[in-house]
């Protein structure tokens, strides 16, 4: 059973997170999910939902797998040290690192993505990846996989990024599995990306 944090903060984005946590939380018996904040209060989303948390910060940083949601109000999240400090051990500890969005921004931050590849959401990719200058970012990918970091453009991309980590993990037959339990029509090639271009990144 691997243990999987799962970051909130408040105004994170509610797909962002509900979506990769329905698929991978699908995984019952393979993936225990543990949402993870920084106080124990209910957290409130960008859409004024209330998620209560597992655990805070300071419990642990010992978790097999990391996931970071997104939002408008994840870079203002990555000026919390503690925070920051936090997702970078438990990251560099975890056997894989899951972030969508703008939370790839956040994680970009940490440093743990210096060199290596990733993505974001293309409307607010310009603006955003001069954060994180290290980090080689893909203008034009769905999500990009790199060593153990998997990182996705925006919102709804994190759903097909997190079946890609079901299938790295527990094969890809159990994944298509997953999809089709939720009726969810899987985009499994990284590149499938029409987003760029609606952006003005290619």
């Amino acid at each position: 059973m691997r243990k999987m944090a799962a970051l909130v903060f408040p105004g994170f984005q509610t797909l962002d997170f509900f979506g990769p946590i329905e698929l991978l939380g699908g995984f019952r018996n393979d993936i225990e999910v543990i949402t993870v904040a920084k106080s124990p209060e209910p957290v409130e989303s960008r859409h004024r939902q209330h998620i209560v948390v597992d655990r805070v910060l300071s419990d642990s940083t010992d978790y097999d797998l990391l996931f970071v949601p997104g939002g408008d109000s994840a870079l203002e999240a990555a000026k919390d040290e503690e925070l920051m400090t936090w997702v970078r051990d438990t990251g560099a500890k975890a056997e894989r690192v899951l972030a969508v969005c703008t939370g790839t921004i956040l994680l970009g931050m940490t440093g743990l993505l210096d060199g290596k590849r990733a993505t974001t959401n293309k409307l607010d990719f310009t603006a955003t990846v001069p954060l994180a200058p290290n980090v080689t970012w893909v203008k034009q990918a769905r999500w990009v996989r790199d060593g153990k970091f998997y990182t996705s453009s925006g919102v709804s991309a994190g759903m097909d990024m997190a079946l890609a980590v079901g299938a790295d993990l527990f094969g890809l037959e159990k994944a298509q599995e997953m999809a089709d339990e939720s009726e969810y029509e899987w985009h499994d090639d990284p590149n499938w990306d029409p987003f760029a271009k609606m952006a003005g990144l290619v």
